[in-house]
C-alpha cells in the first residue's frame, strides 16, 4: 500500500550545508515513482525553500505548519497579524536582537541581523557538522539570501526568527508573547541559537491533520522524518517515525527507527528499509 510521507528539511532532506545528498534525491524519486506521497514539513517559509536545490515533491508545509500545499495548490495558510509582527519588531529592536522575518514573498532582516548573524550561523554550521570554511561563509551567505528593508510591519509574516542573546530571551518572549507559539532552534545537541514566534496552535501536527483531511488519506499511511525536537509533533500524529542519525536525543528517543546520518545515505536507507523504494 502506498504511503504518505513527510520530511524535515534541513538535517533530513539537505545537510547543513543546503546540499540534497544525491542518495536523497534518488530515494524521493524512486518512492514517488513507486506511488508514494512526499511532502516537507519544514520551518522554512516558501521564499527559503525555493532557494534550495530539492527533488520534484507532491507539495509542502512550511513556517511549522502555517502553511500547508498540495500539488501547487494552496490548502492552509495562516500568518501572524499585522499587530503581532510589530510587536515582535518593537521588542526585538528594543532588546538590540536580530531577527528575520519569514514570508512566501521573502525573509526580511532588521540592521541587528546583520550585525549578528555572520557569529551564530558560524555557531550553528560548526555544531551541525560543517568543517570551518563552510561554516564561515554560512552567515553571510545566510545575510545574501535576505532582504534589508525599514518596512518591516508586514502582514504576510507566515512566523519570525530572532538570535539568542542568551536563553533568557526565549523565556522572556513566552512571557511577553502568550497569543503565539514560542519555540527555539539551533546548533549542536539541540542548543538554543534562535527563538521563534508564530501563531498560537499552529504546529507541524496540526498542519498534517489538514492535509490528511483535504487528501481524504488515512494517518495510518503516514511516516515521517526529523531531525530535531520541533519535529516531535510530527512524530505524535504520523504512525512510524524515522530519526536521523544526526539528529538530537529527544527525537532519536521517540523515534520507531534510527537511520544513518544525512550525509551517510540516511534517507535512502530508510526508505529502503521500509520498502517505500
Amino acid at each position: 500500500m502506498s504511503k504518505i510521507v513527510f520530511l524535515d528539511v534541513d538535517g533530513t532532506l539537505i545537510d547543513y550545508d543546503a546540499k540534497c545528498p544525491d542518495s536523497a534525491a534518488k530515494a524521493v524519486n524512486m518512492a514517488r515513482a513507486n506511488g508514494n506521497k512526499v511532502y516537507i514539513c519544514t520551518g522554512c517559509s516558501k521564499a527559503e525553500i525555493e532557494q534550495r536545490d530539492l527533488p520534484e515533491l507532491d507539495g509542502m508545509i512550511g513556517a511549522n505548519g502555517g502553511y500547508v500545499e498540495d500539488a501547487g495548490d494552496v490548502v492552509m495558510h495562516q500568518a501572524l497579524t499585522v499587530d503581532q509582527v510589530k510587536h515582535i519588531v518593537d521588542w526585538c529592536n528594543e532588546r538590540h536582537l536580530g531577527f528575520y522575518l519569514e514570508a512566501n514573498s521573502g525573509m526580511y532582516i532588521n540592521s541587528w541581523f546583520v550585525e549578528q548573524a555572520p557569529a551564530v550561523m558560524y555557531k550553528y554550521a560548526m555544531g551541525k557538522g560543517a568543517d570551518e570554511e563552510s561554516a564561515k561563509n554560512a552567515g553571510q551567505n545566510f545575510i545574501n539570501s535576505m532582504i534589508r528593508t525599514d518596512d518591516l510591519y508586514r502582514d504576510d509574516v507566515n512566523k519570525v526568527s530572532f538570535i539568542l542573546s542568551s536563553y533568557q530571551d526565549h523565556l522572556d518572549s513566552k512571557i511577553e508573547f502568550p497569543d503565539m507559539e514560542c519555540n527555539t532552534w539551533g546548533g549542536k545537541d539541540e542548543q538554543a541559537l534562535f527563538g521563534d514566534l508564530g501563531p498560537k496552535g499552529i504546529t507541524k501536527k496540526h498542519a498534517i491533520e489538514v492535509l490528511l483531511e483535504h487528501l481524504g488519506a488515512d494517518q495510518a499511511d503516514t511516516i515521517s522524518f526529523g531531525d530535531a525536537k520541533i519535529d516531535l509533533s510530527m512524530f505524535e500524529l504520523c504512525a512510524y517515525n524515522v530519526a536521523m542519525g544526526n539528529g538530537g536525543a529527544e527525537i532519536k528517543a521517540a523515534a520507531d527507527y534510527i537511520t544513518d546520518d544525512v550525509n551517510e545515505d540516511g534517507l535512502y536507507n530508510a526508505f529502503k528499509h521500509l520498502g517505500l523504494i
